[in-house]
């Protein structure tokens, strides 16, 4: 933690709806971008929202239009910043139109970008920004200027950016915004270029735009505040153009922990906003992202939940309750006692230390042919366990089942039957009427005969996953009595064949003298 950034304040510009859309594959409705506006400055309660480039389209002009409208009427319109370009009146007019206060004048940050693709010397890009300010003020609209490539005009020609912001330094300009354009900093570069831009121009506002190219956003960020920047830009999950722009999520909360930073933010709602903007953007995030991953809150390791158990030795600042999220204690092959015990105490239930140890047995078992065992798999688990017996008549030694498009399925089987192994293979409509008319061969010639089925249910857990748990309940006939067998498996015919192998022990058991 540094003397240096301690108990500062530091803003956060959030250009989701702006660089944001510049994600390949990104385009927000018009009423998308609203809700996610009044959720950024509403909810999360970001300092500022950069929304849109101006000219678009009509229908960007009109989804501005609505943020615009919204803002004013709730106070906030100051909030919220359209970019626009150096064209005198064009972006000016639009943003205007639009109802807009705020423009984000895109300059050339680089002398290359100037002479190359405007064609412009530094005077007359100096003259033509001067021109399009005053006219933007002039509208009542007030006037911010991104120095478009920054990074790389600062390291190519320094003087260049230097004149350029000396020239345009009275022209009433509120922010000053530095990107790191392309991504290619580091942080020991940020912070000599930042600490020598902040100690020339001592009463200039200076913002930071990093990309996340080189995977290091979030450590320019620190870098960038530590040498004096007040206003960091960031978008919700990262989005922006190639690798996308910095996580707010991470800044935010590396900025809190790490620098000791005031921000402005609810911490409590960015995974709601990160969760908003997955639906409206379609872009899904890893389960393993930072602070708003599925899994990044989850205890995978026996030993880590053990630990929690005895005294939250795996605990940091980290807490979930902060993003309104719980921790939880995944269930598979690396699971420990402490793992089921924290999942059985979240559910409210008990059981003896047998059946734990039992139900534990079976987690580490599925786990070594599933990938993922949920708290929803955990009922199923538990009553499959419950409800077996120790006796085993018949034991499954291998299984498989073929199925096609407009063909019959084939089942080939082996079993131990009392000590000896017997093989058989079957067809029907269906695996598991194809496991059925395999095993039925091989009970007959042990004057075994399947009772009927009377009914076949399939259940999944709540939500589940393609991969979630399968519980199979069959009622079957026998005699003057129905008698319910349950099995469980990732593989909805497995737990058929399991329910069915239970019911053929028991039976077995029943007739056994």
């Amino acid at each position: 933690m540094s003397a240096q950034t301690s108990g500062r304040r530091v803003q956060l510009l959030d250009t989701t709806l702006r660089d944001g859309e510049q994600t390949q594959g990104v385009s927000f409705a018009a009423k998308e971008k609203l809700q996610i506006a009044r959720a950024l400055l509403q909810s999360l309660k970001v300092d500022r929202i950069e929304i849109a480039s101006a000219r678009v389209s009509d229908g960007e002009k009109k989804a501005v239009a609505d943020i615009n409208a919204w803002a004013a009427q709730e106070g906030l319109l100051e909030k919220v910043e359209v970019l626009g370009f150096v064209d005198h009146t064009l972006s000016v007019n639009w943003i205007r139109d639009a109802g807009g206060k705020v423009i984000n004048l895109l300059a050339k940050g680089s002398e290359k970008h100037c002479r190359e693709q405007l064609g412009r010397t530094l005077d007359e890009h100096i003259s033509d920004i001067k021109r399009t300010a005053a006219y933007a003020q002039e509208n009542g609209i007030s006037v911010n200027m991104y120095l478009e490539d920054w990074s790389n005009g600062f390291k190519d020609s320094p003087q260049y950016v230097f004149d350029l912001v000396t020239g345009v330094s009275e022209c009433g300009i509120g922010n000053f915004m530095l990107p790191d354009t392309l991504g290619v900093m580091t942080p020991d570069e940020v912070f000599d270029a930042l600490t020598e831009m902040t100690g020339r121009f001592p009463g200039l506002k200076f913002d930071f735009h990093p990309h996340n190219d080189y995977g290091l956003a979030t450590a320019n960020v620190m870098a960038a505040v530590k040498a004096g920047i007040d206003t960091i830009h960031c978008t919700i999950n990262c989005l922006g153009e190639r690798a996308g722009n910095a996580s707010l999520a991470e800044v935010a909360v590396v900025l809190k922990d790490k620098l000791d930073v005031q921000l402005s933010i609810d911490e409590s709602r960015i995974a709601m906003l990160s969760r908003m903007v997955e639906n409206f953007s379609g872009k899904w995030i890893a389960a393993n992202t930072p602070i708003v991953g599925a899994d990044v809150f989850t205890q995978t390791a026996g030993i880590h939940a053990d630990g929690d158990q005895k005294g939250g030795l795996y605990i940091t600042a980290l807490r979930p309750e902060r993003f309104a999220r719980k921790r939880t204690y995944a269930l598979g092959k690396m699971s420990g006692k402490a793992s089921l015990a924290n999942n059985l105490e979240e559910m409210g239930l008990e059981l003896t230390d047998e059946d734990q140890r039992k139900v534990l047995q079976e987690i580490v078992k599925l786990g070594d042919s599933k990938a993922l065992i949920t708290a929803d798999d955990l009922p199923f688990i538990i009553a499959d366990v419950l409800e077996s017996r120790e006796f085993r008549y018949v034991e499954l030694l291998n299984c498989y089942i073929s199925s096609g498009l407009d063909v019959d399925s084939t089942a080939s089987i082996r079993i131990n039957f009392q000590d000896k192994a017997y093989n058989a293979s079957g067809s029907g409509n269906g695996g598991f009427a194809a496991f059925i008319d395999a095993i039925s061969k091989i009970l007959k010639k042990r004057d075994f005969v399947m009772p009927a089925l009377l009914d076949y249910e399939v259940h999944i857990p709540r939500g589940g996953n393609t991969n979630a748990l399968t519980e199979c309940i069959i009622t079957w006939k026998i005699e003057d009595r129905e008698l319910k067998t349950r099995g469980v498996d990732a593989n909805q015919v497995l737990a058929a064949v399991k329910a069915t192998l239970r019911m053929i022990n028991m039976r077995m058991h029943s007739l056994t003298p």
